[in-house]
Order: structure tokens, then sequence, then C-alpha cells
């Protein structure tokens, strides 16, 4: 059964960072596109980024280039190292894997991920 668990998150203050870390099992993990997404009370889901078995990554522009994907293939193990954070940044955050998709990028504004994490919060707040 293809499982993705988040951890990593938590309070942080303005301008602090963070690094959220999800483990895939049961998947093709070097093949696959994963990718993280965030969803704040009251909005959309939205995408964060994405990252490709080959190591080929897409942002959201509204990342502003303060958010890293990463990846490390023995660990099977998707980061996400955030930086700067605001209040804005405060949301429940979702990591996904599909391995069945012809555009990994493309997740980013159409999802069409079959397998999503539980979510883990991260609280930005003086």
């Amino acid at each position: 059964q293809v499982q993705l668990v988040e951890s990593g998150g938590g309070s942080v203050q303005p301008g602090g960072s963070l690094k959220l870390s999800c483990v895939l099992t049961d998947y093709k993990y070097d093949k696959v596109c994963m990718g993280w997404f965030r969803q704040a009370p009251g909005k959309e889901r939205e995408g964060i980024a994405t990252i490709i078995g080959d190591g080929r990554t897409a942002y959201a522009d509204s990342m502003k280039g303060r958010f890293t994907i990463s990846k490390d293939n023995p660990k099977s193990t998707l980061y996400l190292q955030m930086s700067n954070l605001t209040p804005e940044d405060t949301a429940t955050y979702f990591c996904a894997a599909e391995a069945r998709l012809f555009s990994c990028s493309e997740q980013l504004v159409r999802p069409n991920f079959g397998y999503w994490g539980q979510g883990i919060q991260v609280t930005v707040s003086s």
C-alpha cells in the first residue's frame, strides 16, 4: 500500500526557516512525480513545487524563491526547505506522489496525484 508521511512541521517566528520531510513507501520512487501543496483556512489548495525522478523541479510563481524542493532517493524521502517565512505561510502542508503522469510540473496547477499524505501543520506567528 502506497503511503506518504509528512514530518517536520510546527511553529516558527516570522523570518524563520523550517524543513518538511515526506517519506514515500511502496511506490516507484525513482520515476515518480512528487509535489508539495498547502491549504490555509478559508483558501483553496495551492501548489508549491514538484520534482521528478531525474531531479528536475518546478515552482509556483507565488513562492518567490523562498521554498526549495529536493529528494533523497536512497531514503525515499521528499523535502521542502522553507525560509523567510511569514504569517501568510501558515497552512497545512501536503506531499503527493504519482507515477503515471505525462507532465510533472503541470500538476502544480492541475493536480492529478493519486496519493497524498495526511498533511502537517505549519504556523508562522510572533
